[in-house]
């Protein structure tokens, strides 16, 4: 007799059906049971594709299917979040999200303590840190290869010309609001010390738009050795799309190419001489094109799923068991939902 839990999705933009779907047809802990989406041709063609109830219903009540799953997963604009999770919540199904789970920390609050008082797993989509190059950064630090750490570097340029959702310019703050959440989680699993918010410095946008040209945001983290820098550096009118995480040891770098999942351990190179910097740039060279050969296939089939299969492995057992799903948990997001606002309320455009 199968144990699997029936799941349904609302919405199914790029990153339900590119994303989600391929990671639940893959989970051992999860059957597709129900689709939904206002756009009724999309509704359909998927309800036919997986041999599912479909709905253009615009709320949870409205869905005919919702109460034949134990599940939700939303994967629509983040303005609609709130509402959905709530809704399902109320009903006693258990929930997993995309990020950023609420468009306020007062709706955060009461989605966290509904999903208490319900006993109903929330859980929330942040995938990238169980991508295998994060993995990797994370053994080399464990393994002391990094060495003590003395700073961690997020980037992120973003090309306005690449393919966006049509309602980003809606969010406080615009697109960072949509896409920070993945760099912030990153930087909190990353830091060998509590975070605090030093810092933020913003230029306007040159297109018009209300997401900014830049945002850094400078944060610090407390270790036994004292602070050290934590920055977060967006620029949102870049000729190229690339998210990169660099942590600084006083032995070595560890880079991780967020979009390309790879990574890159650079040993410290002491004076700089010609035979150390050769050594970064054939170990940089060959690490990249080395990975490329294992990702490239993988993300042309499709298979490359950037640590989503992590997740649904996390909420799926998180659900059986009745504990927290780690890392991805309602709490951690809250956490992070705040650091969101932090850095919004400080730059003055929340």
């Amino acid at each position: 007799m199968s144990n699997k839990i029936d799941i349904g999705l609302v919405g199914l933009g790029w990153v339900s059906t590119h994303r989600h779907i391929p990671a639940l047809k893959r989970s051992p802990h999860f059957r597709i049971a129900g689709v939904a989406d206002l756009n009724e041709a999309l509704a359909r063609e998927w309800g036919t594709r997986l041999g599912v109830p479909w709905s253009t219903a615009s709320d949870i009540d409205g869905i005919e299917w919702v109460d034949q799953v134990q599940a939700i997963d939303v994967v629509t604009a983040p303005m609609s979040h709130h509402a959905l999770i709530r809704d399902a919540l109320a009903r006693g199904r258990h929930v997993i999200t995309e990020k950023p789970f609420a468009t306020s920390v007062a709706e955060g609050e009461e989605l966290v303590a509904l999903s208490a008082r319900m006993k109903r797993s929330l859980a929330i989509v942040h995938n990238f840190q169980f991508a295998s190059a994060v993995q990797r950064l994370e053994h080399d630090i464990a393994l002391g290869r990094i060495g003590t750490v003395r700073s961690i570097v997020a980037t992120q340029w973003g090309n306005p010309r690449r393919r966006l959702p049509s309602w980003y310019e809606q969010l406080p703050g615009g697109l960072f609001f949509d896409e920070s959440p993945h760099l912030l989680y990153l930087i909190r699993r990353l830091s060998p010390g509590p975070l605090s918010l030093a810092h933020v410095d913003v230029c306007p946008s040159t297109l018009g738009l209300r997401t900014p040209a830049s945002i850094d945001a400078s944060f610090r983290a407390t270790t036994q050795a004292g602070e050290i820098p934590v920055t977060v550096a967006c620029r949102f009118e870049a000729p190229l799309s690339e998210w990169h995480v660099a942590v600084l040891g006083d032995a070595g770098a560890g880079i991780v190419d967020v979009f390309r999942n790879i990574y890159l351990h650079l040993p410290n190179d002491g004076a700089h001489v010609t035979r150390t910097v050769l050594r970064t740039s054939w170990r940089a060279t060959a690490m990249h094109w080395i990975q490329h050969l294992s990702n490239g296939p993988r993300h042309l089939t499709g298979r490359l799923l950037y640590g989503n299969e992590t997740v649904f492995d996390r909420f799926g057992r998180a659900i059986k068991t009745g504990e927290a799903a780690a890392e991805i948990s309602a709490d951690d997001a809250l956490e992070v939902l705040r650091m969101q606002f932090a850095v919004l309320n400080e730059a003055g455009i929340a």
